[in-house]
Order: structure tokens, then C-alpha cells, then sequence
């Protein structure tokens, strides 16, 4: 089995529309491809919220948790269409 490299998200400081960045490659995290923790469970269980980078070359898991807080209003980033 493959070990999956787990990265912390960032949050786009220059975005008028709350922005979450792979920490990775820095390629924009898909609103469709951020899970709550409870979905993916087996993954990872120390975050709470996860997000699969979509750029062809990374895949990367990332923890959104501390981007998330850097935000005003979290739940406006899942509420908003990709």
C-alpha cells in the first residue's frame, strides 16, 4: 500500500471569495473535493476538515483546519458553488 503525504491547506490572502490553496502545489482546493472529516475518516483523524488537491501531477490530502480558522466565515466557503 502507497503512504499518502498529508499537507496543511492555505487560505488565499488575495480573494474576494474565501480561497483554499493545496499546500502543496499551491493550486486552488475545489469546493467539491473538501470533506468533512466524518467521510473520510480512515484517512486521517486528527482534522477535521479534508481536501483532495485536483492539479493532474499532486492528488495531495490536505488538512483544512487551520485555513478554515483564518477565515470570517468558514461555512461560506461550502455554501458558495465551485
Amino acid at each position: 500500500m502507497q503512504q499518502t503525504e498529508h499537507y496543511n491547506a492555505i487560505a488565499s490572502e488575495s480573494s474576494a471569495v474565501p480561497t483554499l490553496l493545496c499546500g502543496h502545489c499551491r493550486s486552488t482546493l475545489s469546493r467539491s473535493r473538501i470533506f468533512r472529516n466524518e467521510e473520510m475518516r480512515p484517512h486521517n483523524d486528527h482534522c477535521q476538515t479534508l481536501a483532495l488537491c485536483s492539479a493532474d501531477d499532486c492528488g495531495a490530502l490536505n488538512c483544512c483546519d487551520a485555513a478554515l480558522a483564518r477565515l470570517d466565515d468558514p461555512d461560506e466557503l461550502f455554501s458558495k458553488a465551485s
